[in-house]
């Protein structure tokens, strides 16, 4: 079967042919070197990097979101009484549960504006390293980079039950830092991947690495609820803090930044990686600012992270409270019920990354048709569920459902737009995220702010605009990237302006 648009005449060699001569030869289903050894899977270094680097991404979104839950135990609650905002309009969903909450962790007066300064200051720091992080882990690699980033953010949470006595400022102070520590994190595995990903495994080994940042949202919703609930909330920053630094020493022991530098990798899974991008990766020493920032297809990847990330960064951030305050389930029930959504995510990342690969490999679809097709469904079917469940009232069944199914279609994203870097300047793929990615932070910083702002009284009619304006920004940034998106390496990318259409 031919690729939609497989029979197109390359465009300046923009279109058409993206695929490397090695790859052209090669079977395509399986992986081979140019001299036909055998690269397998099971036990391979950049597998090994792949499942790594997804334990790292599990701590790093553990520590990000991790303040979310326990800052309710950690505010007096009769500070924020006055601000409680749960709507009437649906039924109380089920009893409380009926188990002794411990309440031996100190609690602090900080108001509703004080605690969205306290979780919005993340993101301040996190916007300002991207594209540094890129363009170091470009010139330096990405290894020591990502790691000491991951240890860092570890190390701050230790600390931020201390942050906290001594007072909003040292708090806001604290997760401003932790932010800074993130913001290196994918630009600079961006970056690593740019040495240790063949062309034709691109999909299935980022789905891998990234979809940790799901799971960890999966699993450190309910687990830092369950802490708090029976330990007390000190205990949260303490537990992932410790397994950040587990993680920090297990990277610095077993990665390396280029095939070349690993000590185990097999002769014949580095011949493989290396003749597979060997046409792909610029000499340049001196990075294409201009033509870079001048590049549609850089532009196209920018609209499209920032309008997927205005709707992900709304409902990390605003679930669990449309879930408490709208359609009132109890506490506990919302940590587990909260990360449902996320688990299916998760599963969508792997199983599409899979699939992306299988359509290039074996079935010839060009790079482009995938990632357009991908970033489509990943786009438009979440706004479309995003949509209907603001429009079916207090069903609460159906309502986790479409909100489930809403953030699990997200995830064939992680095989579109995410990692069009690598497919249009692999050289350069670290300093393209870092520039996509503060474009897609700022959703972080002003969408939950005009999401709180549209939902004075929380009705059910408010969140209905909430998640009409979602939709709208994800189905525009879907058409932009559809229309402007290219799936090969650009002419500026690449030192000779020949590479692989040798």
């Amino acid at each position: 079967m031919k690729s939609p648009v497989s029979d197109l005449a390359p465009s300046d060699g923009e279109e058409g042919s993206d695929r490397t001569p090695l790859l052209q030869r090669a079977p395509r289903a399986e992986t081979a070197s140019e001299d036909g050894f055998q690269a397998p899977v099971c036990c391979s270094a950049r597998y090994n990097l792949a499942f790594l680097s997804f334990f790292g991404f599990f701590v790093l979104y553990s520590l990000r979101v991790n303040l979310s839950v326990a800052l309710v135990d950690m505010v007096d609650s009769n500070t924020t009484a006055k601000d409680n905002r749960t709507s009437y309009e649906c039924a109380e969903h089920s009893a409380p549960i009926k188990v002794l909450h411990n309440q031996t962790g100190k609690k602090y007066r900080w108001d509703a504006e004080t605690q969205g300064w306290i979780l919005g200051s993340f993101f301040y720091g996190y916007i300002i390293t991207q594209i540094p992080g890129g363009y170091v882990a470009s010139r330096s690699g990405g290894k020591l980079l990502l790691g000491f980033g991951i240890f860092a953010t570890a190390v701050f949470t230790l600390f931020t039950p201390l942050a906290a006595d001594f007072g909003v400022g040292a708090l806001v102070a604290l997760r401003a830092l932790e932010g800074l520590g993130e913001g290196v994190t994918y630009p600079a595995m961006h970056a690593m991947w740019s040495s240790w990903a063949p062309p034709l495994e691109r999909s299935k080994l980022l789905s891998i690495s990234y979809a940790g940042a799901q799971l960890g949202t999966v699993v450190s919703l309910p687990l830092s609820g369950v802490i708090c609930y029976y330990m007390n909330w000190t205990y949260v920053f303490y537990f992932f803090g410790i397994v950040g630094i587990i993680w920090f020493i297990l990277w610095i022991c077993l990665v390396s930044d280029t095939p070349e530098t690993h000590k185990t990798i097999t002769p014949y899974e580095k011949e493989y990686i290396l003749s597979s991008l060997k046409n792909q990766l610029s000499s340049q020493k001196s990075v294409p600012w201009i033509p870079m920032l001048k590049s549609l297809p850089l532009w196209a990847i920018v609209v499209a992270h920032f309008s997927y990330n205005w709707t992900f960064y709304t409902l990390l951030t605003l679930l669990p409270t449309y879930m408490k305050e709208v359609l009132r389930f109890n506490i506990q029930e919302n940590g587990f019920l909260s990360a449902v959504p996320y688990l299916g995510c998760w599963l969508c990342m792997i199983l599409s990354g899979q699939a992306a690969d299988n359509l290039r490999a074996r079935w010839n679809f060009s790079t482009l048709w995938v990632r357009r097709v991908f970033s489509l469904i990943g786009m438009i079917g979440p706004a479309i569920f995003l949509v209907a469940a603001g429009f079916i009232g207090c069903d609460y069944s159906l309502a986790v459902a479409f909100l489930t199914i809403s953030t699990t279609l997200g995830g064939f994203c992680s095989s579109g737009f995410s990692i069009n870097h690598l497919d249009i300047a692999p050289s350069y793929a670290g300093i393209l995220l870092g520039i996509t990615n503060t474009f897609a932070t700022i959703p972080g910083m002003i969408g939950p702010i005009i999401a709180r702002s549209l939902t004075p009284e929380n009705t059910i009619g408010e969140w209905q605009t909430v998640f009409c304006i979602a939709a709208a920004i994800n189905v525009f940034g879907a058409i932009f990237f559809t229309l402007f998106a290219k799936g090969e390496v650009q002419n500026w990318a690449i030192s000779d302006h020949q590479g692989h259409r040798n």
